[in-house]
C-alpha cells in the first residue's frame, strides 16, 4: 500500500470523503487522490516520492510557480513578527492600495478570507445598496459555496452527482435567478419578468468552473448595458481571472467596468485570502461606515497579505510574464489542436491567457449546456494515463489547467508528447 493510499484510508475515517474539498476526492476520475508533500517551481512531489509536472497550481493562485523565493521570504519575514493580530496592519493598507491601483474599477477594497466569503459579502452589499432581493447568476458558473450561489453551480458540483446542494432553503433559491452564459436573451427575459427586483448580476467574466468557456464577442458589453439600464449592479467574479489575464484582470482585457469585483487566489500568493471592492459609493455602505455588516477575525492576515503583495508587485514590475505564459499556453493549445485533428480525436481546446481546457467532445463548448456532450469517461482515462506519466492535471473534465511562470517550453513539450502517445494508443 502506497503512502497516499494509506493516508486516504485514514482520512476517510475522520474527514468526509477523506478530503477537505470535493474535487480532490478523484470521484470523477477514479483511483486514489495523491497526497502532496512538497512542491517547487512547476513540480509537485507526493507522499510516495513521485514527481509530477503540475498544471493545477493550487487551482490558480501560483502564477509565479510553487515556492517562489521572493514570496517565501516575504512570508517568513512576516511570520517572525507574528501570525495574526486581529488588528489593523500596514500590509492591509498596502494591499488595498495596490489592488486599487491595478484595477481601475476598484475605488475601495475590503479584505476577507476566501473567494466564497468575498462573493457572499458582495451579494449582500448589492442587495443592501439597491434595496432589491434578487440576483442573476449563470448556470455552470461557480461563485463559492454560500447558499444563494449554489443554485445550478459549476466546479465540484459538476464532477459529482449534484446539480445543486441540499440544505438550501427554497426561499433563498427563489431569489437566485439563473441565466445561460453567452445567451443575452436569457438575461433579458429575467429582467422583463422581474422588473425593479434584480439587485445584481454576478458572473465569472471568463467562466472557469465548467471547464473554460470564453465570452462571445459583445456578450459582456451587453450585460453591462442591461445592468446600467435597469439600475442593477454588475459583480465581476475575478477570483480566478483577477491578475491572471493581466494586471487589470479580465475586466481590463474585455473593457468592462463592473460595479463590484470579487478577488481571491493570486492576491494571496497561495495562502487563504479573498477581497471584494468597487465603487466608493457602494463600498461606503459596508460597516463600520454603513449598515451592511461584514466582519472577519483573520481578514487581512499578515502572512497572506505579505505573500499577495509580493506576488502582485512582481507581476506589476514584470508584465512580460503575462506575454510569456500566454505564449506557452498558445503553443500548447495550437499543438493539441493539431494532434486532435491528426488522430481524429473527439476533442476541442479552449484557452485564454494562461488558462486552458481540453474538452472530450466534437462540439464547441460555449455554454453550460455544451458541456453535456463531453465524454467524462474518456477524460478519466486520459487523466489517469497522464498521472502515471508524471503529468498532474485537474481530476475533473470541468476544471481548467494553469500555466505559471515556472513552466518551461520543455514542460509544455512533455505534456504534448505524452498526450500524443495517449491519442495513438487509444481508439476514439
Amino acid at each position: 500500500m502506497g503512502k497516499s493510499e494509506e493516508l486516504f484510508k485514514r482520512a476517510k475515517k475522520v474527514i468526509p470523503g477523506g478530503v477537505n474539498s470535493p474535487v480532490r476526492a478523484y470521484q470523477a476520475v477514479g483511483g486514489v487522490p495523491r497526497f502532496i508533500s512538497k512542491a517547487d517551481g512547476a513540480r509537485i512531489i507526493d507522499e510516495d516520492g513521485r514527481e509530477y509536472i503540475d498544471f493545477v497550481g493550487s487551482w490558480g493562485p501560483l502564477i509565479l510557480g510553487h515556492a517562489r523565493k521572493e514570496v517565501l521570504e516575504a512570508v517568513c519575514k512576516a511570520a517572525r513578527n507574528g501570525l495574526s493580530f486581529g488588528a489593523a496592519t500596514r500590509a492591509e493598507v498596502e494591499m488595498a492600495e495596490l489592488i486599487k491601483e491595478m484595477v481601475p474599477s476598484v475605488e475601495m477594497v475590503r479584505l476577507v478570507n476566501s473567494g466564497t466569503e468575498a462573493v457572499m459579502s458582495a451579494v449582500r452589499l448589492a442587495r443592501g445598496f439597491t434595496g432589491r432581493p434578487k440576483i442573476i447568476k449563470f448556470e455552470g458558473c461557480y461563485h463559492g459555496h454560500s447558499d444563494s450561489m449554489l443554485v445550478k453551480a459549476g466546479s465540484g458540483l459538476m464532477t459529482g452527482s449534484l446539480s445543486s446542494s441540499a440544505g438550501i432553503p427554497e426561499a433563498t433559491a427563489n431569489d437566485t435567478l439563473v441565466a445561460q452564459f453567452n445567451d443575452i436573451d436569457s438575461v433579458a427575459r429575467l429582467f422583463e419578468y422581474n422588473p425593479s427586483q434584480i439587485a445584481a448580476v454576478i458572473t465569472e467574466l471568463v467562466p472557469g468552473n465548467m471547464g473554460l468557456v470564453l465570452p462571445k464577442e459583445g456578450f459582456l458589453q451587453q450585460l453591462r448595458r442591461f445592468c446600467t439600464e435597469n439600475g442593477t449592479l454588475l459583480i465581476a467574479d475575478e477570483v480566478i481571472t483577477g491578475f491572471r489575464l493581466g494586471t487589470g484582470g479580465a475586466q481590463e482585457l474585455f473593457g468592462i467596468q463592473p460595479d463590484l469585483t470579487t478577488f481571491g487566489k493570486i492576491i494571496g500568493g497561495g495562502l487563504p485570502v479573498g477581497a471584494f471592492g468597487g465603487r466608493r459609493d457602494i463600498m461606503s455602505m459596508v460597516a463600520p461606515c454603513g449598515n451592511i455588516y461584514q466582519a472577519g477575525t483573520l481578514s487581512g492576515n499578515p502572512l497572506a497579505t505579505a505573500a499577495g503583495i509580493t506576488q502582485l508587485l512582481i507581476l506589476k514590475k514584470h508584465p512580460e510574464i503575462y506575454s510569456r505564459i500566454s505564449a506557452l499556453t498558445q503553443t500548447l493549445a495550437d499543438e493539441l489542436t493539431k494532434q486532435i485533428q491528426k488522430y481524429d480525436v473527439p476533442a476541442t481546446v479552449n484557452h485564454i491567457g494562461s488558462l486552458f481546457c481540453m474538452f472530450f467532445t466534437n462540439s464547441r463548448v460555449e455554454s453550460y449546456d455544451d458541456t453535456h456532450s463531453c465524454n467524462v469517461n474518456v477524460y478519466a482515462t486520459y487523466f489517469n494515463y497522464m498521472l502515471r506519466q508524471g503529468i498532474y492535471l485537474a481530476p475533473s473534465q470541468f476544471e481548467v489547467g494553469f500555466i505559471s511562470d515556472a513552466h518551461t517550453e520543455d514542460d509544455i513539450e512533455s505534456l504534448l508528447k505524452k498526450t500524443e502517445k495517449f491519442f495513438r494508443k487509444n481508439a476514439f
